[in-house]
C-alpha cells in the first residue's frame, strides 16, 4: 500500500506546473526551497491546534507534496538534473517532515508521541537513500511512504478541523485493554491527530524494517 507507485501518472499531470514555474524563472532549486517553506507553514499552522489552523495545514502539506513532485520535472525540463539538487531535495524534505509533525505534536501537547512519529517517519526515509546508496536503486515501497505520509496528515487535517475533540477515551474501552492503555490516552482522550501521530510512529519503523529486510534479501 503506497501512493508512491502513483507516481508515473502524477508525473503527466505536472507539464501545465513545470511549464508555468519555467516561465517564472524558477529554479528547481527555488521549487524545492518553497515546498519546504510551506511545511514549515504548516506546522505552524497544525500548531494553532484550531479549526481553521488545521483546514489552512492541510491545504499546505499538500502544496509540500506538489512541488515536491514539480522540483524534480522542472530539473528535467531544464536539463540540469544534479546530484546537489538531488541532496538538498531530500534535505529539506526531511526537514519539512520534521516541521509537520512537530507542529501537530506541539498543537496537541502530545511530544513524546511526536519524538515516536518523527523517529519512525526519519527512518522510513533513510532506509530509502541508503538502499541506494549501496546500489540497489530507490526504494520507495513500504507500508507507508511519503507520499501516503502526506495524504493521511492532509485528510487527518481536514477532519481534525470538523471532529476537533477526542474521539477515543479510556472509558470507551474494554475494561482489560483500558487498563494497559487508559494512562497513556488520559482523561482528554486521544484525538485524531494524535491516532495519526501513532500510526506514523508504529507503521514508519515498521516500514523501515521491510524496506531494510527487502534490500538486505537482494544483496
Amino acid at each position: 500500500m503506497t501512493l508512491d507507485g502513483l507516481r508515473p501518472l502524477a508525473n503527466r499531470l505536472l507539464g501545465p506546473w513545470v511549464s508555468a514555474a519555467d516561465r517564472l524563472g524558477l529554479t528547481p532549486d527555488g521549487v524545492s526551497v518553497l515546498a519546504f517553506l510551506a511545511a514549515v507553514a504548516a506546522g505552524l499552522a497544525f500548531a494553532l491546534a484550531t479549526p481553521a489552523g488545521y483546514l489552512a495545514g492541510a491545504v499546505l502539506v499538500y502544496v509540500n507534496g506538489w512541488l515536491d513532485l514539480v522540483d524534480g520535472a522542472l530539473a528535467r525540463e531544464q536539463g540540469v538534473e544534479s546530484s546537489g539538487g538531488d541532496l538538498l531535495d531530500h534535505v529539506l524534505d526531511r526537514y519539512a517532515d520534521i516541521a509537520i509533525l512537530a507542529g501537530l505534536a506541539a498543537g496537541i501537547g502530545r511530544y513524546g508521541l511526536g519524538l515516536a512519529a518523527v523517529t519512525g517517519v526519519l527512518m522510513t526515509s533513510y532506509l530509502g537513500t541508503q538502499i541506494q546508496a549501496v546500489g540497489l536503486g530507490r526504494e520507495y515501497g513500504g507500508l507507508l511512504g511519503r507520499a501516503d505520509r502526506l495524504a493521511l496528515v492532509g485528510v487527518t487535517g481536514v477532519l481534525a478541523a470538523v471532529v476537533p475533540g477526542p474521539v477515543i477515551s479510556a472509558d470507551a474501552l474494554p475494561e482489560p485493554i483500558a487498563a494497559v492503555v487508559g494512562s497513556a490516552i488520559g482523561p482528554a482522550g486521544i484525538g485524531l491527530v494524535a491516532i495519526l501521530l501513532a500510526l506514523f510512529a508504529v507503521v514508519g519503523h515498521l516500514t523501515a524494517l521491510q524496506r531494510f529486510r527487502g534490500a538486505w534479501a537482494d544483496l
